[in-house]
């Protein structure tokens, strides 16, 4: 089976060995990276800090929640940094089945991507649904429609389209066009009783077309950071991949690897930058997922994807990135069933309960943290030795 990075579905088995001709394990390490934080590695990280009461530890565990309103911190960048990698896999996907291929052939194939493309987002919709908790019938009123999951959904599928229909220079304007568009409704278009430009929790025009159109519960009471207006900036996240998946699929005797890697790094700084300027104006805030907020998050995706691009492409070190790949490799099975599908916590109680009772009472979270943290990769692992994989 030829593992496609974007394509999340039915639980198959596969033949073929995973180090594939021209497929980027550090693609898998750094999503699996991203994805170790929010299914177990904060657990570490909170109960380390409390138990050892280390400043840098402190700090880290600091970085380990949202920023309230305004600002970045580390847990910020988790979300759409998933998004960014998504947007990296899709020229190679998609690639794979319109490259060397007829006009005609192209159109069938169209039609077949477009198909599966709906296919996918109704899927991890519902899927988002779920680990809210569709299924505990709590009724309409209580029932969150908006999540992690639906955004990812629709700003791929969105992002995805623009990669199908227009070229390059296009997909530039349109990536502009979304962050400078949504930066002036937000600033400009007044919501009743608070006015125009108002950036607060409940004054924003992202959070007053929650109130009005969302339907359900809004996760935040007034707004959710989820919602439907700033799907329109997340889509650009899922572009800033997208752009940077087409030119490490670029093929150039000038454009090494190696130089690739450098140039990534100088987009990552460049981004950053730009991100940090327009914060001025426009703060950089992911409840809202500023127009600033995706250039700053953009730029340290691309700077982590160096870092495991340059680390695992260039110099070759593999096997220390494995840990990652298990988990890179079956994302979103292991957050659903991280986020309520599986209790991990009394299964790692109910295995190693027993020793971690033997620890001082202040460490045993972080042996339970860690408990956890294991099992998870021990599935993981036997997923992928068996090489299964959830494909939507």
């Amino acid at each position: 089976m030829k593992l496609n990075i974007f394509r999340l579905g039915a639980l198959v088995s596969a033949k073929t060995n995973l180090n594939t001709s021209g497929r980027l394990l550090s693609l898998d390490a750094l999503r699996g990276f991203d994805m170790m934080w929010i299914i177990s590695g904060e657990i570490v990280v909170h109960a380390f800090a409390k138990a050892t009461n280390v400043p840098v530890c402190n700090w880290m565990s600091a970085q380990m929640h949202h920023t309230k309103w305004n600002g970045f911190t580390f847990y910020d960048m988790i979300f759409p940094l998933f998004i960014f990698i998504a947007g990296i896999s899709m020229p190679y996907s998609f690639g794979k089945q319109l490259d060397n291929v007829s006009e005609s052939d192209q159109k069938i194939a169209k039609r077949n991507i477009y198909s599966s493309l709906i296919k996918r987002t109704l899927i991890l919709i519902i899927c988002g649904m779920v680990v809210n908790g569709l299924f505990k019938w709590q009724g309409y009123e209580n029932t969150r429609f908006a999540s992690v999951l639906g955004r990812i959904a629709l700003s791929c599928f969105f992002a995805a389209i623009l990669y199908l229909n227009v070229n390059l220079r296009s997909q530039l304007i349109w990536f502009a066009a979304l962050l400078l568009g949504y930066w002036a409704i937000m600033m400009l278009v007044p919501v009743p009783g608070y006015g125009a430009g108002v950036l607060t929790p409940d004054g924003n025009l992202e959070a007053y077309i929650d109130r009005l159109l969302l339907p359900g519960k809004l996760h935040r009471m007034v707004y959710d950071p989820e919602g439907i207006l700033s799907t329109i900036p997340a889509i650009g996240t899922a572009l800033l991949g997208v752009f940077t998946g087409q030119f490490l699929r670029w093929k150039s005797e000038k454009w090494t690897i190696t130089r690739k890697s450098v140039l990534l790094a100088i987009a990552g700084f460049t981004l950053l930058v730009l991100g940090l300027l327009w914060d001025i104006v426009f703060p950089i805030n992911k409840n809202m997922w500023t127009s600033s907020f995706v250039l700053f998050a953009g730029g340290w995706s691309l700077l982590l994807l160096f870092v495991f691009y340059f680390i695992i492409e260039v110099v070759g070190l593999k096997k220390w990135a494995l840990p990652f790949i298990w988990i890179g490799t079956n994302s979103i099975l292991i957050y659903m069933a991280a986020h309520g599908v599986v209790n991990f916590e009394s299964t790692a109680i109910f295995i190693f309960g027993g020793l971690i009772n033997y620890t001082p009472l202040l460490w045993q979270p972080v042996w339970l943290g860690s408990s956890i943290l294991l099992i998870q990769l021990l599935l993981l692992y036997f997923l992928y030795k068996k090489k299964w994989f959830l494909k939507i």
